[in-house]
């Protein structure tokens, strides 16, 4: 009975034991921030105000910028504590932000917006644009033919998120309408637009399905781009407006057009702030 009742103990002790382990795990699992690419807020506090005016992006090439413009705003400092800026990088990311309505400022596609049906969950409103673009598939030494017999067998790098155009839904489209799939093909996926442009250049893959800048000039041939589609939805800066918050409005319209004027890639120096927004009273 004794050698019973001793079994029993040191079972309950080593269940305890593991149970505590689990729990210490389970809450360092916890402490483990999001798998995204970056998290950008003010140095110091704007105010003691709690709230967070949350920022969601995918391009590092105004995240800092956009950062610093809105920390320095009288506007952001009187109606937040402080600016959080996420930039992600995949899906995953642009899911947890846009789809949960968390972002109040977010820079994506129209299509992403109304994929998740935002605009009319969230009331996200377009409040500044960049210019549509066109997708095309892009050769280093000759001009891609729009064929099965040009196409079949050859490498071709997209991007692994399924909510791009011109790196993920056209050329899709466009090899399953000429009788193409990964049978008789071969799809290489990257997770950013540079990345398909350097394998490109280190001969990984024959073509790209990409858009085109000036940049590209310097390294590439535009006579060797084949247009995929013409008018793609370019990035749209969107408002969560649940409230009529039109200061704030005016204030981040007046905060993107000037990371826009600052900025290095020539796709976001044009943008086009959408009407009314109101200057704030004196």
């Amino acid at each position: 009975m004794f050698r019973i009742g001793k079994t029993v103990l040191i079972i309950v002790v080593a269940g305890l034991c593991l149970a505590a382990g689990f729990f210490k795990k389970l809450s360092a699992f916890d402490s483990i921030p999001p798998q995204i690419g970056q998290f950008l807020t003010c140095e110091t506090s704007l105010s003691t105000n709690k709230d967070l005016l949350n920022i969601y992006l995918t391009e590092n090439a105004v995240a800092k910028s956009l950062r610093d413009n809105l920390c320095e705003n009288p506007v952001v400092a009187r109606q937040f504590g402080t600016v959080r800026l996420v930039v992600g990088h995949n899906d995953y990311d642009t899911f947890r932000y846009i789809n949960h309505g968390v972002a109040d400022l977010a820079l994506v596609k129209s299509n992403v917006i109304e994929a998740f049906g935002a605009n009319l969950i969230y009331d996200y409103e377009v409040i500044a644009a960049h210019e549509d673009y066109s997708a095309y598939f892009i050769a280093l030494r000759e001009k891609p033919e729009l064929s099965k017999e040009y196409l079949i067998g050859k490498r071709i790098g997209i991007l692994d998120y399924p909510s791009s155009r011109s790196g993920y839904i056209v050329p899709k489209t466009t090899l399953q309408t000429l009788g193409l799939n990964d049978e008789n093909l071969s799809l290489h996926q990257y997770s950013s637009h540079s990345a398909l442009r350097s394998a490109l250049l280190a001969g990984e893959v024959d073509v790209i399905s990409s858009y085109w800048s000036e940049d590209d000039d310097r390294s590439l041939s535009k006579n060797y781009a084949t247009p995929l589609e013409d008018n793609v939805s370019g990035m749209r800066w969107y408002l969560k407006m649940q409230t009529r918050n039109t200061d704030l409005r005016c204030a981040l319209q007046r905060a993107i057009a000037k990371t826009a004027a600052a900025s290095e890639k020539s796709y976001y120096q044009n943008v086009d702030i959408a009407k009314g927004c109101q200057r704030e009273k004196t």
